[in-house]
């Protein structure tokens, strides 16, 4: 072993961050402990905090990869006008954001009641509200709103409620953003200038 090269802190972190997950999706975020996370990697308590402080810090670190793609679109959504094609692409790239972070994602809808006290379930909350207000019209009805939401628990289910579900995963990924985008493109068209009913 001691020919092996220590490896860089761009590298550590992330091999804290990869079996920190492992050991969350395993056993639970609530019954890992640094000491585990540390035992596992074969280093000290000390060089694991030199990275990361708490659990909570791994954690938050683990969600930047969700929330920066998520922050970007939000930011880009808000510059676009609000029309079909936009809510469209919106939907498009998000799915593709949850696929990209999938195992994290599952850690977060498998540890709600953890994840609701920690910062990460308040940010990503606000994050999915922010979308919604994205997709539908300002004075869209409350049933057009619902769809909204539900357009992006769609999505959600693609990556996590149906990960059981027999199917390829991109074919189980497409079948909810094609749902998504219906429910969508029903509330748009009931928008200013669409038919109501």
């Amino acid at each position: 072993m001691g020919s092996t090269p220590q490896p860089r802190r761009g590298n550590t972190r992330q091999r804290i961050q990869d079996v920190a997950m492992e050991l969350f999706a395993d056993q639970g975020y609530d019954k890992t402990s640094l000491r585990e996370i540390a035992e596992r990697l074969d280093v000290t308590k000390a060089a694991l905090y030199y990275h990361f402080k708490t659990k909570e810090d791994i954690l938050n670190s683990l969600f930047e990869v969700l929330n920066r793609p998520v922050e970007e679109l939000l930011a880009w959504g808000a510059e676009q006008p609000r029309t079909l094609e936009t809510k469209q692409e919106i939907l498009v790239r998000y799915s593709d954001a949850l696929t990209a972070a999938a195992p994290l994602f599952r850690f977060m809808q498998e540890n709600q009641a953890t994840v609701r006290d920690l910062r990460i379930g308040h940010t990503m909350k606000h994050r999915v509200m922010a979308l919604v207000d994205l997709l539908k019209d300002e004075d869209a009805p409350l049933s057009d709103q619902v769809r909204c939401f539900t357009a992006l628990m769609a999505m959600h289910a693609g990556v996590f409620a149906l990960r059981d579900a027999e199917g390829d995963p991109e074919e189980k990924r497409e079948a909810a953003l094609e749902v998504a985008v219906e429910l969508v493109t029903r509330a748009h068209d009931h928008g200013p200038g669409g038919s109501a009913g």
